[in-house]
């Protein structure tokens, strides 16, 4: 694709959190490299955005992974791996990167409306 809003396979280094591609989503072969100095500073800033879908961590402390998966506001969390899906598991954001969820239970839960109906015999 030489047309549209194409972008080839980017990595930018010397990302600020200011600057628009820290705090945007952005749906392409795109990385950001922002330095940090320790797990609760990248805690700190990949919740201070407005968006939340989906991260990644690689590591091979499992327990620093656990710690910020549990941590990082985000819907899905993948460790080790990237854009790695199950059919059974649900996929959805948090914040504004949706609303509900799609694939698993949760995402069949969109499909039904649930009835109360109270008889009093």
């Amino acid at each position: 694709g030489d047309r549209g809003y194409f972008i080839e396979p980017t990595v930018f280094v010397d990302v600020q959190d200011q600057m628009k591609i820290a705090q945007e989503e952005i749906f392409g072969p795109v990385m950001s490299i922002i330095k940090f100095k320790d797990i609760d500073e990248v805690i700190k800033r990949a919740n201070d955005t407005i968006y939340g879908l989906a991260a990644a961590v690689w590591t091979k402390d499992i327990t620093k992974a656990h710690a910020i998966a549990n941590n990082v506001r985000a819907g899905t969390v993948w460790v080790n791996c990237y854009d790695v899906f199950d059919p059974a598991a649900p996929f959805g954001g948090f914040k504004q990167s949706g609303i509900g969820r799609e694939l698993g239970e949760y995402g069949l839960q969109q499909y039904t409306e649930v009835k109360t109906v109270t008889v009093q015999l």
